[in-house]
């Protein structure tokens, strides 16, 4: 059990917090798609995407994937005007570049909220419902079935 004195100690002795104030300004959006999660920081910038500490082109190497990620961005002509950095987890490659296309386009109305009827009109902003169809008990899948034998 800690004394009150050892806490007060510890607690004086902290240095001092100081936040840069010359740091750009963050904007910030969260993405989902299926099981994938994707939180999205965007700074003005040069236009480059890191996505969990790699680059974009590395992460989705197939460039349809790129193309779906990078949606919001070329449909605001915005594609080089801001750097976005990307965490994302869960799901696989087809969920994950959903779930960041979702988080850019949230980050960007965060940005300029003139923005909302152009992503709007392209759909960006609408969290697609569609999941995993679960397996039902006595079947080999959530839709398959075993082979029915009539005799």
């Amino acid at each position: 059990m800690m004394t009150a004195g050892y806490l007060g100690n510890s607690l004086t002795n902290m240095p001092d917090i100081k936040i840069p104030e010359n740091k750009a300004p963050q904007h910030l959006g969260t993405g989902r798609r299926k099981t994938a999660v994707a939180r999205v920081r965007l700074a003005a910038g040069t236009g480059k995407i890191f996505i969990n500490g790699r680059a974009f082109e590395n992460y989705f190497p197939l460039e349809s994937l790129r193309v779906v990620a990078s949606q919001p961005l070329t449909a605001t002509g915005m594609t080089g005007k801001y750097d976005a950095q990307v965490t994302v987890s869960g799901g696989g490659p087809n969920g994950q570049a959903g779930a960041v296309r979702h988080g850019l386009a949230r980050a960007l109305l965060t940005v300029d909220a003139n923005l909302r009827p152009l992503l709007k009109a392209e759909g960006l902003l609408t969290r697609d419902p569609r999941m995993r169809e679960r397996k039902k008990y006595g079947h080999p899948g959530a839709r398959k079935r075993f082979q029915y034998s009539k005799r």
